[in-house]
């Protein structure tokens, strides 16, 4: 009796070692059997949200920088190319304030220049109010040529409307200031320089109109 108890433990455990060793292998191939399964699923979701993602961002981003690089060079080169065309680009220019004004015709050469006269003018009034004028438009001042008409003849000066003095008048040859009133006479309108004064002319400086031409 007691032998076929013993036989019968050792049967029982033959057989749960058995099953042990089944479960355990089965338990393997189940886990990578998962394992791969899960990864391959996990790879191709994160991917295909990867590349999605990624693709709209990158598309997004390139479009936004690529707008902003396109319209600034795209903004400059149509600029230029008006400007060249004779488009006018007047609104690029600021009117300065006094002092602003004041610096720059110190420090414009302009005045350095000398003035030749000749059957149409080598170098004169004219001239020196023109250059002023594309000087001032290159620091992006606004400036305005001004022809002052006498009796017989008249003069070339220049003009700012600056933003904390209104509208000032230099005369381009000097860089003296002006202040023009129609029916006096000119010399008698410019602030002339410390140390200088103007005697009266030769010939009938009264101011009959003053065109300012922007």
């Amino acid at each position: 009796m007691l032998k076929r108890v013993f036989i019968s433990i050792a049967i029982l455990a033959v057989v749960c070692l058995s099953c042990f060793i089944v479960y355990q292998v089965a338990y393997g191939m189940g886990g990578k059997a998962g394992y791969d399964k899960g990864y391959a699923s996990g790879q191709n979701v994160g991917y295909s949200s990867g590349v999605e993602d990624g693709y709209d961002e990158g598309y997004i981003s390139g479009e936004q920088d690529g707008y902003a690089e396109g319209y600034a060079t795209g903004k400059v080169d149509g600029y230029e190319e008006g400007a060249n065309a004779g488009l006018g680009h007047g609104y690029t220019l600021v009117d300065p304030t006094y002092g602003q004004v004041v610096s720059f015709l110190n420090t414009d050469i302009t005045s350095d220049n000398k003035y030749i006269e000749g059957s149409y003018g080598v170098y004169v009034c004219s001239h020196f109010a023109r250059d002023v004028c594309n000087n001032a438009e290159e620091k992006d001042f606004r400036c305005a040529y001004v022809e002052i008409r006498y009796p017989d003849g008249g003069h070339a000066i220049v003009a700012f409307n600056t933003v904390d003095e209104g509208l000032v008048y230099f005369d381009a040859i000097t860089d003296e200031r002006v202040r023009p009133v129609i029916g006096d006479r000119y010399h008698q309108c410019i602030e002339a320089k410390e140390g200088y004064y103007y005697e009266e002319p030769s010939f009938d400086d009264t101011i009959m109109d003053i065109l300012v031409i922007w």
